[in-house]
């Protein structure tokens, strides 16, 4: 299995062990912490598996509490909360070597008519993804080649991605830059026709990019880091269906950063302009240090 969009969806197939039990796959790679985004999109699939799988989810709600460690599966426990007439709510506990690592809420909408339809048009009009290049053609043009480490993970990277701002490489470019960073984004190949699939694999997605807006005022993106990130916790509203190997706008700010936490809010629309999912993450930012920041 060579291509990463093929991996992804084998990522985020589960195995089923018992009735609210699921085991996902956590691979051995060269990071520090198992990356939040995909034990977000396990977590969510763990949820829908165990509804009807009429009811789209409409919300989520998380907390990372430790880091995950590469190469170790990930258990995942479901609580069946609620099956209303209309809402279904279930709670997933992801534990690993019996310690809990993450905790998410999901809410399940049956479809309906809306009796109120509008949305806020985008801040800006953005150009299209086709005429931006992508990270890795910045980042040659910027050093001369890709260094080893971004090549292995261009190889692995199962979506494509592409600042709608040039990057930003020294302390006079980032001098006076805004807290907001705008991606388009796609899987790199087909995601199937589940549309669950599809919702977990923008959860993914989701946790790529987000806390960029918090750094663009202090340091380049793509160059040394000052500091150590993690994300301490995850909501996001799913609006209007949508497919994740598609292109999608992923609009990003940070309101806030004090007190050692980011706050990155994020808005992800179709090519149309139409507003698909909310997303608000709060990170945290400490000086750079070669393990881990904690989690107090």
């Amino acid at each position: 299995m060579t291509n990463p969009a093929e991996r992804l969806v084998d990522l985020l197939d589960l195995e089923q062990i018992e009735v609210n039990i699921f085991r996902g796959r956590s691979p051995e790679e060269s990071l520090q912490r198992v990356f939040g985004g995909q034990v977000a999109g396990q977590a969510l699939v763990a949820a829908g598996r165990t509804t009807d799988g009429e009811r789209p989810v409409h919300s989520l709600h998380a907390y990372f509490l430790r880091p995950g460690i590469p190469g170790v599966p990930i258990v995942y426990q479901v609580e069946r909360v609620r099956d209303g007439r209309s809402f279904t709510t279930r709670r997933v506990t992801a534990i690993q070597h019996g310690r809990t690592i993450f905790n998410l809420t999901a809410s399940f909408h049956r479809p309906e008519e809306g009796s109120i339809e509008h949305q806020l048009p985008p801040r800006l009009e953005f150009p299209d993804p086709e005429t931006l290049p992508t990270v890795a053609t910045e980042i040659r043009e910027h050093l001369g080649a890709l260094p080893e480490a971004l090549e292995r993970m261009e190889r692995r990277q199962p979506f494509d991605i592409r600042y709608v701002d040039r990057l930003r490489w020294t302390a006079e470019e980032i001098k006076g830059a805004e807290p907001r960073s705008a991606v388009w984004m796609r899987a790199v190949g087909p995601l199937g026709d589940d549309p669950l699939v599809h919702t977990c694999a923008l959860t993914y997605a989701s946790d790529m990019t987000l806390l960029d807006a918090v750094r663009i005022p202090v340091e380049p993106l793509w160059g040394p880091r000052g500091f150590d990130m993690a994300s301490l916790d995850h909501a996001m509203w799913f609006h209007r269906p949508f497919r994740a190997d598609e292109w999608f706008l992923y609009d990003q700010e940070s309101p806030v950063s004090t007190g050692g936490r980011g706050l990155a809010r994020g808005r992800i629309y179709d090519r149309d302009g139409g507003l698909l999912v909310s997303v608000v993450q709060e990170g945290l930012f400490r000086p750079y240090t070669p393990t881990p920041a904690a989690r107090d």
